[in-house]
């Protein structure tokens, strides 16, 4: 090894951190070919008593390095997170596995009890999943809480073996008494697809105690989404849902919307992207106003949904005490965006808004229907969301003066509609609704029925093309 590499790493080393347990090299962009160039890094390994968080993520390990830093964690059985993503750039496909069979045989000689493994940005295939098999379904990974396998591609068999091998996880485990809890899983930019995505859902089904789910831009259309709307009603600690650029489709979205019925702990829902809807829109409002009591985010943009269907959603979202943000960018809503775009309310010691002209484009209103109404399982399912009273629940009417209101900004750019809540306190948007359907729109969301959504899905655009900006500006109040 050239004198130069050796005193380039020495200098790349002593930025390492050491500290809580953990020990990082990341980001330190070393090459690790063999033992020799990884001699330092494996030094500070095998001297580090109660190693417990080892960061390699931002570097490149060859097979040898890597043979060699098993070696050195063999002893190291007190070791719990392990950040290993983004760690094979410029490597072989086929020399991931390898590597990742090596490290995961010293974690289960070592007896170590994972709660944490990051393997994300490693783009390893199927086979990389084969690497770390094993491992998942050994006691190591019994105590696993959060497991992160993001942009990995890891494709359909990827997905199927991931499945197999955490419902294997969990059965083992649950036979020794310590079962398998885990809460996050990142799955994201896999192309799992339909079988990927309905393999993975079986073993949530078992595991029941996932709390986030982030499985964004997987090419899962209504089929996958289905299987995961019927495993995620048995997580009901779940509290983030990511399924961004995913393509729900109407019978995708109503399945998720039956499925939300039962989680009563969801703060974050990220349906963007997924071509929901005005349909499917209407259905997640119904469930909007019954539950998801602590809801904080709500992400429904570009879902080619109608204005009529984006304002039942903003209708529905009245009375979330806890509502951060409502994302329905991208929506159709271009026949007043330019009156929508000069609205603004601010208190009196606010000012007056900057001038700004949005560039104008054109939204399509591609709302295309599905053909479940055709069998019946659409009508079953919207009628699962319906609420339980006989009445819509009560929006508070405290009134305040102009001074008191606080700003927001209802657009973001042309044919969209966006509205944050603003952090001062709770922020009460009153009768964002059409004035003609609003009586139509309270009795679905009181009666959901599938006659009632289909009536609605065709008057939808007719009433967004006569809806005015006057009448939106007269009936719009913002509470704090």
């Amino acid at each position: 090894m050239a004198s130069d590499d050796i005193a380039q790493l020495a200098d790349a080393l002593s930025k390492t951190h050491v500290g809580d347990g953990e020990l990082s090299f990341k980001g330190l962009g070393l090459k690790l070919d063999d033992s020799e160039s990884a001699a330092e890094l494996l030094r500070k390994i095998e001297q580090y008593p109660g190693l417990r968080a080892l960061r390699l993520e931002g570097n490149t390990v060859g097979v040898e390095a890597a043979k060699a830093i098993a070696k050195a964690l063999e002893s190291k059985d007190q070791l719990q997170r392990c950040y290993w993503s983004d760690m094979f750039t410029g490597r072989l496909r086929s020399e991931i596995p390898t590597a990742l069979m090596c490290l995961s045989g010293a974690l289960m000689s070592a007896g170590a009890r994972l709660t944490e493994l990051d393997l994300s940005d490693n783009a390893f295939g199927p086979d990389g999943v084969k690497g770390i098999e094993q491992l998942l379904k050994s006691p190591s990974c019994h105590t696993l809480r959060e497991l992160r396998l993001n942009n990995c591609g890891m494709g359909i068999g990827g997905g199927k073996i991931l499945a197999e091998a955490l419902i294997e996880c969990h059965k083992k485990s649950t036979a020794v008494g310590s079962t398998l809890r885990l809460k996050v899983l990142v799955a994201g930019r896999n192309r799992l697809e339909n079988d990927g995505a309905s393999a993975l859902a079986k073993a949530f089904q078992l595991m029941g105690s996932l709390e986030e789910i982030h499985m964004p831009q997987n090419g899962i259309n209504y089929a996958g989404v289905m299987a995961l709307a019927s495993a995620i009603r048995h997580n009901p600690e779940l509290r983030v849902l990511n399924f961004n650029d995913n393509t729900f489709t109407k019978r995708g979205t109503l399945a998720m919307a039956q499925a939300l019925r039962h989680l009563r702990n969801i703060q974050v829902i990220n349906f963007g992207d997924c071509l929901v809807r005005s349909e499917g829109a209407i259905a997640l409002a119904a469930v909007l106003t019954e539950g998801l009591p602590v809801l904080k985010e709500l992400n429904l943009s570009f879902g080619e949904i109608t204005a009529g269907a984006a304002l039942v959603v903003a209708q529905a979202v009245l009375d979330k005490p806890h509502m951060e943000k409502v994302n329905l960018n991208g929506t159709s809503t271009h026949q007043w965006t330019e009156s929508l775009s000069s609205l603004f309310l601010y208190s009196e010691d606010e000012g007056e808004p900057d001038d700004e002209e949005d560039e104008d484009s054109d939204a399509g209103d591609s709302d295309g229907s599905d053909e479940c109404y055709e069998t019946g399982e659409c009508e079953e399912i919207v009628k699962e969301n319906g609420m339980n009273g006989g009445e819509s629940p009560e929006k508070s009417q405290s009134q305040v003066s102009k001074s008191q209101a606080y700003p927001i900004c209802p657009i973001l750019g042309c044919h969209s509609f966006f509205f944050l809540l603003n952090h001062f306190g709770r922020l009460e948007l009153q009768a964002f609704i059409f004035p003609n359907p609003q009586a139509e729109i309270l009795s679905f969301l009181s009666h959901p029925s599938a006659e009632k959504l289909s009536h609605m899905k065709m008057n939808l655009q007719q009433e967004a093309s006569l809806f005015s900006f006057s009448s939106l500006k007269s009936s719009l109040f913002i509470y704090a």
